[in-house]
């Protein structure tokens, strides 16, 4: 063999890679769509599911601090007067769980407001790599599919001579 031919023995490494190639494209482009999704799950749980919960929950708690003012003021107004600690406390309980409600659905508009700006750029390098799986690495599998018929190509031609002679010298001519 002279030193400017190449040994090739074996195309199996390229198929190899090529096999490994689409497997990681499949689980990649699978990744990429479970992130997608989770990002507007969570964006319609953020603007949605969130915002609705916790407007009803400050409805829900205001009307049951009207209610517990309502029966403080009439406790006062009673004959009960002496005894009013009870109603007090129900108002101070009620006050707290509408200022939790309202400080809740203020987070929520503020993560509203900021989601886009957060999300958007994570999104975007998902694309890029979205791109890459559908463009560029269908062209790196057809390179390596190439590769491997002219490798297999060249090896036909360079075949050793020794192995030619004697593949013919085995079998008799029929």
């Amino acid at each position: 063999m002279s030193s400017n031919q190449a040994k090739v023995t074996s195309v199996d490494a390229l198929d190899a890679i090529r096999s490994s190639l689409l497997i990681f494209q499949g689980k990649a482009r699978r990744a990429l769509d479970d992130a997608a999704d989770e990002l507007r799950r969570t964006r319609m749980w953020l603007q949605h599911e969130q915002r609705t919960r916790w407007e009803g929950e400050l409805k829900k708690r205001s009307r049951a601090l009207d209610q517990a003012v309502q029966e403080l003021m009439s406790a006062k107004l009673s004959s009960m007067r002496d005894n009013i600690t009870f109603q007090q406390n129900a108002v101070r309980k009620a006050k707290a769980a509408v200022q939790e409600a309202e400080e809740k659905l203020r987070q929520i508009k503020k993560w509203n407001q900021n989601f886009d700006a957060i999300a958007d750029p994570m999104a975007k390098r998902l694309e890029g790599l979205r791109q890459f799986l559908d463009y560029n690495l269908p062209k790196g599998i057809t390179f390596l599919v190439q590769a491997a018929r002219t490798l297999e190509a060249y090896a036909e031609v360079h075949e050793p001579k020794s192995d030619a002679a004697a593949a013919t010298t085995e079998a008799p001519p029929v």
